[in-house]
């Protein structure tokens, strides 16, 4: 039975006598798969209980994203030993405090604009929306976060967005040049070659209407076996998981519905990290009964990992009749011009943290995709 585990491997040992049935999963990563009660500072849920779990699983995925960047997948975290101060700083950024980038605070309150109260049940596709919004005040982990549009990744577009000028040609005052397609950025000189600024590719899908259609399962679980994977954020309705991998056709999840208490920086700046490993085992179900709405997640380090997953993409993926979404080289002549996402300006948006629990209501997972052909 053919098992794989997209690489997580930089947090805690699993029990083995669970896991045994599976290869090379004894060093299994968890990554912050928690749901932290709220200090809000104010009036509103005092918890995200009820409703976080999605934007639980997207710090999750981001959070390997970010060992991937500043760590890489072959680091391993170890109980009660000193980490890097890189890992310091990755956890810095998803502390339940309104002053850190990615906290569930942020998140929520980013969600505003995508057409989501605060206190209400997101979808992967919002999650994906809000985290490329918020990687823009991000100025250390400085990733370029892509979320494709109606089942399609256009390379011309994210090579547009990934490609920077050296800092010596921004030293010289030079302006970027207005477009960089995939075919100029991979045959420029080493002199000359844009530096690429690292790559979050989220790909929110519709594989079905109320249910997966089967003739996705197979391409579906061919992504977990890319090397620049990330996993998947999906679930069942209401109820969020972050996917890692897949036993035959039982696919592998953390589940995050387990409330902690609040984590903050202590006085010499490290972050008490216990409560970001889970102590459970990870859990297992039939793939086919997995909620129609995903997003898959990857990261490219560098352009050449962007370029081997375009061959991936096209050797696995769209070999399939029915695919399960699309790589095309140029930005369709049909859509709105591509515009590389810049930081706006910071303005309220007036939303405040609703009065009480009561006032949360229960929310499906339809979202706004295409409709797939089924």
């Amino acid at each position: 039975m053919e098992s794989v585990l997209s690489k997580y491997e930089n947090q805690i040992t699993i029990f083995t006598d669970y896991l045994e049935e599976f290869p090379d999963t004894d060093e299994l990563v968890w990554i912050l798969g928690k749901q932290h009660l709220l200090k809000t500072g104010g009036t509103g849920p005092s918890s995200d209980a009820g409703w976080g779990c999605m934007l639980r699983c997207g710090q999750m995925m981001l959070a390997q994203a970010l060992i991937c960047r500043h760590l890489g997948r072959d680091w391993n975290w170890e109980k009660e030993k000193e980490q890097p101060k890189e890992y310091q700083r990755i956890l810095q950024c998803f502390l339940d405090r309104k002053d850190c980038c990615y906290s569930i605070h942020q998140m929520a309150q980013m969600g505003v604009g995508e057409g989501k109260s605060i206190g209400e049940w997101f979808g992967p596709n919002t999650v994906a929306q809000v985290l490329k919004k918020l990687a823009l005040f991000d100025e250390w982990n400085s990733l370029a976060v892509y979320v494709s549009m109606d089942n399609t990744v256009v390379i011309e577009d994210i090579k547009k967005m990934c490609c920077t000028l050296p800092l010596s040609a921004d030293r010289a005052g030079e302006s970027p040049p207005d477009a960089l397609n995939a075919l100029s950025c991979s045959k420029a000189s080493s002199a000359c070659c844009p530096a690429w600024k690292p790559l979050l590719l989220i790909v929110p899908l519709r594989l079905g209407i109320n249910q997966i259609n089967p003739v996705y399962v197979d391409a579906f679980k061919e992504c977990f076996k890319m090397p620049q994977s990330l996993g998947a954020l999906g679930g069942k309705p209401n109820n969020a998981y972050y996917f890692i991998g897949f036993l035959g056709d039982e696919l592998i999840f953390l589940d995050p519905h387990t409330t902690q208490t609040f984590v903050d920086t202590e006085e010499n700046g490290t972050v008490d990290d216990q409560t970001f490993h889970c102590l459970q085992s990870p859990q297992r179900m039939n793939i086919l009964n997995l909620d129609p709405s995903v997003a898959l997640g990857f990261f490219c380090k560098e352009e050449k990992d962007f370029d081997s997953w375009c061959s991936l993409v096209q050797k696995e993926i769209l070999k399939e009749n029915l695919r399960m979404f699309e790589l095309v080289q140029k930005h369709p002549s049909h859509w709105p011009p591509f515009v590389p996402p810049a930081k706006p300006e910071v303005t309220t948006t007036g939303a405040e943290f609703i009065d009480s629990t009561e006032q949360l209501e229960e929310f499906d997972l339809e979202e706004d995709f295409e409709i797939l052909s089924v």
